[in-house]
This record gives C-alpha cells, structure tokens and sequence, in this order.
C-alpha cells in the first residue's frame, strides 16, 4: 500500500526544534511563477495556493541553533493561513526573532542529485507565537528542553 497524496504528519515543536527556532528575516508572500510573457503582458501576480487547505502560502527562513550539520541550520518553514502571519516582537540585544510554531507538520519528500538519493522534509506551519519565558530560561540555563518535552534522539535534515 502506498503513502496517501499530500501526507502531512503532525510533528511536536520542541522534539523537532529542541533549542528553538529564530526568525531571520521577514515572512514573504509565495507566489505562482509568472513567464516573461505574462510579465510583458501585465498580468497579475497570483498567490499560490496550499493544495490542501486552499490557503495562500507564505513563506520565512529560520535559524536552527540544535542542527548538527551547516546545511541543516537554516529551516524554510511554509504558512499556510488565511492571513500573514505576524512574527513576534523583536528582543532587545538579539538579531533574530525567537519563535514556536503552532500547527507544525512535516511532509517527507524524496530529493535527488545524480546517483544520489535522499528524503527531505517540507515543514508547514498555520502561525507563529512568542516562546514562553519559563520554557526559555529553563532551556538556556540547562541546554535541555524544558519538563515535560523529549528530545528527539536524532532528526532528518530540514
């Protein structure tokens, strides 16, 4: 039996991302690829939409400070909300932007480069909130995920 189309599991944030996630940047608007002709021709640029929920995509890179290896340390997470999503208030003294994501899935996807072979992960997103400080400080104090939260003994590149 085969995989279902679209299969989208759910994933927890904080066995995904155990030291949290940081935004660097802003959230972008993801819109359909228009062709010189179309752009000749003044024709309007088209949100894309999710395949599933039918919900315009937007689309934000973050840093993953728990990322063992260099290319996995920046994550390209997709929105998929009937609005933008509002990232959280900037921290005085910090260059990016600490955040949880709500409604977080992750769709496998094959990759290939040559000979080579290999799954990646699609992670989506329904909207972004401000960690809780009780839950930052008990990470940052011990370099561990706050009670109550597992770490993920070893994880797929994002």
């Amino acid at each position: 039996m085969g995989a279902p189309r679209n299969l989208r599991l759910p994933v927890d944030f904080d066995q995904w991302f155990p030291q949290g996630l940081y935004l660097v940047g802003e959230i972008q608007a993801v819109t359909e690829y228009q062709s010189p002709e179309d752009r000749a021709r003044n024709r309007p640029v088209r949100p894309r939409l999710d395949e599933v929920t039918g919900h315009p995509l937007f689309r934000g890179t973050f840093a993953d400070p728990s990322a063992e290896k260099d290319r996995e340390k920046s994550v390209t997470v997709e929105f998929a909300c009937a609005y933008q999503p509002v990232p959280p208030e900037a921290v005085a003294g910090m260059p990016f932007r600490p955040v949880v994501l709500e409604g977080m899935t992750a769709q496998p996807r094959a990759e290939a480069s040559g000979q080579a072979k290999w799954i990646t992960w699609v992670i989506r997103a329904t909207g972004m909130t401000t960690p809780s400080t009780a839950a930052t400080s008990v990470k940052a104090a011990s370099g561990k995920p706050a009670a109550g939260t597992t770490e993920m003994p070893g994880r797929a590149a994002a």
